[in-house]
């Protein structure tokens, strides 16, 4: 989880605001373009900026459109898929055991661990809507 007691300087460089699930965040894109979906209209497409801080993870959550996860870096993320018994790793190029963009299929329940202080982008096609978000208990 993570402590949102102080904003990390980089949440301050690019204006991230708390998200629900933990981290930072803020919308950086939303596709002009509007779809008809089984779940009302949506964007065709919508990105963010999500920052892990060292150390904090993400709450397990599903989102109902497909998410593309970009790595930014400095850290490593973990990103945890139901049912994979392991995570995958998104850092460095450098990195042999790394990935530099993972697909996140819609409706599959995920979290994320940073390794070091993480920025990345998630592109969600349909476009995020939080009525399409969904948190588990704790």
């Amino acid at each position: 989880m993570t402590s949102f007691d102080r904003r990390p300087s980089l949440a301050e460089r690019h204006d991230l605001e708390p998200h629900p699930e933990g981290g930072w965040y803020r919308r950086t894109w939303t596709s002009d373009h509007p779809l008809i979906t089984r779940r009302g209209e949506r964007d065709a497409a919508s990105a963010i900026h999500y920052l892990l801080p060292d150390g904090q993870g993400s709450r397990w959550h599903a989102v109902a459109s497909d998410e593309l996860w970009l790595w930014h870096g400095p850290g490593l993320l973990e990103l945890w898929l139901e049912p994979e018994p392991a995570p995958r790793l998104l850092g460095s190029p450098e990195r042999a055991d790394t990935e530099q963009q993972i697909v996140v299929p819609a409706g599959a329940w995920q979290r994320a661990f940073a390794r070091g202080d993480v920025l990345v982008s998630c592109v969600v096609c349909p476009g995020f809507d939080f009525a399409d978000f969904q948190l588990a208990d704790d």
